[in-house]
Formats: structure tokens, C-alpha cells, sequence
């Protein structure tokens, strides 16, 4: 039975190796990312509107959940800036902040894209993911990381600001100029400030003193903890709440709770199209995290079960409390380089935050929200990655294209424009690049049987047959570029006898490319000319001979291409 169920619940696979060391090193990398989450989950609930105790429970359950169903062995599961933008940006179209429904409907999103998620587990559709371009997905998340940070401007400012487009949020920033709060601001600024020097120079700082290596780290990844307390102790030593500096409050202290999601069908009407594009956005960035990681300790990572490791992660956040999660690259990348060496990591993580939420919740009372914005704007301005537009303009204009678009769209349209136009771009993207295939003219590289470009090498050639080498599989998109590019050269040479098609890169003929083969094979029929194909690779030429093309082809099916030359040329 555990056999059975192992593939499954990967938990039952790594859970018999575990070894006093693993144990460990897991503890170590729990008690460091604890220490960064605990900020980090206050600071992402406020991006997405939410209580700030709803980002720790979103942080709890579902990463022990992911613990035993998923499949990398350093993926830190919880709430991320996009996904809680996207969130935000959901939600705040059906509910008002703060209200019963808002939290409802965070609970119900979370429900409706961990249901997806592990549907798509289950019917094993993790390739789906492919087809997001990484081109598209860089200038989706650049755009994402720029409407994150401008979003918390208002933290910074101490001002009532709104919108969900950047437009929309300059134009609301610069109308509620006059409310700025200076103390507010002064924190803000100091914040940002102290934490953009923890990230790039406390380390460096710590070694040049010479503090050990592991210190130094441990106090880096610590250093958000810093700006909390001390941000904290000013507000609450100087009563600058009575200033109007804006802070957490009350948050309640507690494990996380059991909620339920809301099961009306007018809800999961106006949030099942987001659910899944949250859910899309949240395995792609998940699953190139965790195979990146698993790569460096040459582990595998298997999409399948990763769907059904974060579909589970969000059904959890959906009954504790929570909102959408998936797996994270900050926290992640800290968890590996703390030194986690199993999915226990994060249940370790899990009973840390869990122990805060029960003790520590008072001590962030007089926490003031611009120090969450901070920590917020320090983490998402890594993600903004402005170069790809250049690193594309130079490589694919095509590419480049999709970058700006998606770029542009997103910050002009909204988040949610901005994630199906990446979608739709990066499938138009595909169509576009295979509708019009490479198929290049080859010829007899002397001395030896090999055929290459005769605009590129110095080849043997015969008037009386033209080898065409297709660099593409054929369907419906390109079929009718290939008739059209073999009837032109047919028409350019009157002692043309034979044409070879070259199939050695076709790995699939739809029935529409079938069909032009026919219609191209009858043409050429017509015109006294032989249709021949060579190299057809065995699926492909099991599929065809299904059919009666090969029989009605009035040519042959080689082998090899320098078998075809030899035989055809030896005529001629």
C-alpha cells in the first residue's frame, strides 16, 4: 500500500532516508527563514489587502501541506508579492478592504485555485506551463515588480491612496500630495534605506570585520528583523501614532483558524478566471524556482506532483485563514542557502511561525505599516528586470515585441490584462515563429554524406534535383507556407526532375499538413516532376502510412538523404 501511494506522497519517499544531519541542517534553515518570513508574511497580507495575521497563516498549514505532497526539497511555499497583488487586485473589484466579504472572498480565491491546481495534478498538464515564453514571463514580472513598489508608495508617504494600474496610482499619489505625513515619510525612507544596505552591503560589512561566514549570513537574512524592531520601538517610545504615523495594530494571537470559503455560485463566477491565472502565474515562478534549486544538488523536480504539492498548499491556506500561495524565490533561495535538505525544512519553518503567531503577534502592535511597504518594495525591486528589453531588442524582434507589450500592458491595464496578454502573446508568438518554418535549399558537402545550406557552404549540386530540408514539424499553421515555398522553387529551374523533402526535424504531420503534401505531391505529378521524402523519422512515417499518401506518392521514401541523392543523381 505505501508502494503504492509513494509516487503520490513524495513525504513517504525521503521521510525513510532521514538522518540526524538532515534534521539538523532543516533546523538551521527553519529558524533563518522563520526569522525573514515573519515580516515578510505581515508585509505581503498588506499588499493584498488583507489583516496582516492572515499572511502568518497562509504561511503555516499550507507549508506543511506542501511538505508532504511536493516534490522539491528546498521550495518555500507561501504568499509572494505578485500573488498577493493579483489578490488585491481581484478582490478589490468585488469587496471593500477591510470587510467580512473581502476576507471571504481571499478564502474562496485560495479555494478555487488550489481546486484547479490539483486538477491539473491529477491530469497531469504541468507542460501547460510551457507555454508561457520566459521572454513574456520576465516582462510580466518586471511590470509586476513596478506595480507592487509603486503601490507602496502611499505607505511611504502617509497618504489615502487607490488604483490598480500605474496611471491609476501616480495620478491618486500625486492627488493626495498634500495629505504626506513627514514622520511617516522619514521612516519610510530610513526603512527602505537601511534595508537596501542589509541586502547589498551588511555582508560584506560583517566579513570585512571578520565575522564568520555563517554569522555573517544569519544577521544578513535577520537584518529586516532589525528595521522592524527598531521602527517599532521609535513609534511606540515617541507615540507617533498621535503624529499620524499609521500602524498594524491589534493582531490577534492565535493559531490559525478554521474558515470556510464561500461556496456561492455568483462569486465563483466572478473569481474562477482569476483563480486561474493566479494559479498559472504561481506554478510557473514555483517550478522555475524549485528546478533551478534542484538542479544545483542534481535532484528532480517532477511538475505533475508539484501541481498537486501547491494545489494542496492553497486548499490549506483556504480552510486556516489564508489567501493564494505558491512558492517563493526569496524565500526559497534563503531556505537553500541556510542549508535545508528535505520538505521538513518547511514544516520546522511551519511550528516557528506558528509559535510566533501565538507569542510575538503583541509585539508588533506599534509596528508601523511604512516598514512593511519598505520590506516590501526592498524585495520586489529585484524582481524588476528592465535589461530584458534591451537582451531581446538585440537577439529577437519578434521576442521583443511580446516583452514590451506584456510590459506596457500590465502596467496600463491592470494585472490581470497584464497576465492573459502574456498568455495569449506567448501562444500568438509560438504560432508565429512556426507558421513560417525555416526550410533551407542543401546540397552534397564534397568528400563526404553530409547535405547543408547551399547559401552557406561550398556544396555539390545538380540542376535536375533540389533537396528541400524542412526544420520544422508540419500542422495546420505552416502547411500552406510549405506549398507555396515548393512551387516557387519548382517554377525557377525548366530541368527540374526530382524534389527530396528532407524530414530528418519533422517530428509531427497533422492532417492539414497531410493534405498540402498531397496537393504539392499532385502538382508536381502534373508537372512531370518526381516528390521523394527522406529521413522521415518512424513515428511519422507510421503515421503516413495509415493513410494512402505513400501509395499514391510518385516518388519514393529514402532511407537516408545521401542514399537519395546517389540514386536519383545517378539518372540524371
Amino acid at each position: 500500500m505505501i508502494e503504492r501511494l509513494r509516487p503520490f506522497v513524495p513525504v513517504l519517499d525521503w521521510g525513510r532516508s532521514y538522518t540526524r544531519a538532515a534534521l539538523s541542517n532543516d533546523l538551521i534553515a527553519a529558524l533563518i527563514v522563520t526569522i525573514m518570513l515573519i515580516p515578510q508574511s505581515l508585509a505581503y497580507a498588506l499588499l493584498a489587502g488583507l489583516p496582516p495575521e492572515a499572511g502568518i497563516y497562509a504561511s503555516i498549514v499550507p507549508i506543511v501541506l506542501y511538505a508532504i505532497f511536493g516534490t522539491s526539497r528546498s521550495l518555500a511555499v507561501g504568499p509572494v508579492a505578485v500573488v498577493s497583488l493579483m489578490t488585491a487586485a481581484t478582490i478589490g473589484q468585488i469587496a471593500e478592504q477591510g470587510t467580512a466579504g473581502y476576507a471571504v472572498a481571499a478564502l474562496t480565491l485560495a479555494f478555487l485555485s488550489g481546486g484547479f491546481l490539483l486538477l491539473m495534478g491529477i491530469l497531469r498538464l504541468g507542460f501547460l506551463a510551457n507555454f508561457l515564453s520566459h521572454p513574456v514571463i520576465a516582462g510580466f514580472i518586471t511590470a509586476s515588480g513596478i506595480l507592487i513598489a509603486t503601490s507602496q508608495l502611499k505607505h511611504i508617504l502617509g497618504v489615502s491612496a487607490h488604483g490598480h494600474t500605474l496611471p491609476e496610482m501616480l495620478g491618486s499619489l500625486l492627488s493626495h500630495l498634500p495629505e504626506l505625513n513627514i514622520i511617516t515619510l522619514t521612516l519610510g525612507i530610513l526603512a527602505t534605506g537601511f534595508l537596501f544596505w542589509v541586502r547589498k552591503s551588511l555582508k560584506p560589512f560583517l566579513r570585512g570585520l571578520g565575522t564568520p561566514p555563517v554569522l555573517a549570513d544569519f544577521l544578513t537574512k535577520a537584518g529586516p528583523v532589525a528595521a522592524v524592531i527598531a521602527t517599532t520601538v521609535a513609534v511606540w517610545s515617541m507615540d507617533l501614532t498621535g503624529q499620524g504615523v499609521k500602524i498594524v495594530g491589534a493582531v490577534p494571537q492565535s493559531l490559525p483558524p478554521l474558515t470556510l470559503p464561500s461556496f456561492s455560485v455568483d462569486l465563483f463566477r466572478a473569481l474562477v478566471v482569476p483563480a486561474i491565472l493566479i494559479s498559472i502565474i504561481g506554478f510557473v515562478e514555483s517550478v522555475s524556482v524549485a528546478q533551478t534549486l534542484a538542479a544545483k544538488k542534481r535532484q528532480r523536480i517532477d511538475p505533475d506532483q508539484e501541481l498537486i504539492g501547491l494545489g494542496a498548499a492553497n486548499l490549506g491556506a483556504a480552510f486556516t485563514g489564508g489567501y493564494p500561495v505558491t512558492g517563493g524565490f526569496a524565500r526559497s533561495v534563503v531556505n537553500f542557502d541556510a542549508g535545508a535538505e528535505t520538505p521538513a525544512a518547511g514544516a520546522f519553518t511551519a511550528v516557528g511561525l506558528a509559535i510566533a503567531a501565538v507569542a510575538l503577534t503583541p509585539l508588533v502592535y506599534y509596528l508601523p505599516k511604512a516598514t512593511l511597504a519598505a520590506t516590501i518594495i526592498v524585495a520586489v525591486l529585484s524582481l524588476v528586470d528592465l535589461s530584458i528589453l534591451k537582451k531581446t531588442w538585440d537577439y529577437s524582434r519578434a521576442d521583443f515585441t511580446a516583452v514590451a507589450v506584456t510590459i506596457l500592458l500590465t502596467l496600463g491595464l491592470g494585472i490581470e490584462a497584464g497576465v492573459a496578454s502574456g498568455v495569449v502573446i506567448s501562444v500568438l508568438l509560438h504560432l508565429y515563429k512556426t507558421s513560417r518554418p525555416h526550410v533551407a535549399e542543401v546540397g552534397l558537402v564534397p568528400g563526404t554524406q553530409h547535405f547543408r545550406n547551399v547559401l552557406r557552404h561550398d556544396v555539390e549540386t545538380n540542376p535536375a534535383v533540389v533537396t528541400l530540408r524542412v526544420d520544422e514539424s508540419l500542422y495546420f499553421v505552416n502547411a500552406r507556407f510549405l506549398e507555396d515555398m515548393v512551387q516557387q522553387r519548382v517554377t525557377e529551374g525548366c530541368t527540374l526532375r526530382h524534389v527530396i523533402l528532407l524530414f530528418s526535424a519533422v517530428n509531427e504531420v497533422d492532417f492539414s499538413a497531410l493534405e498540402s503534401l498531397e496537393a504539392i505531391n499532385r502538382r508536381l505529378t502534373d508537372m512531370g516532376v518526381g516528390l521523394h521524402l527522406s529521413e522521415v523519422k518512424g513515428p511519422v512515417m507510421d503515421r503516413l502510412n495509415r493513410t494512402d499518401f505513400p501509395k499514391k506518392l510518385n516518388g519514393q521514401v529514402f532511407l537516408s538523404q545521401y542514399g537519395a541523392w546517389t540514386e536519383l543523381t545517378a539518372h540524371c
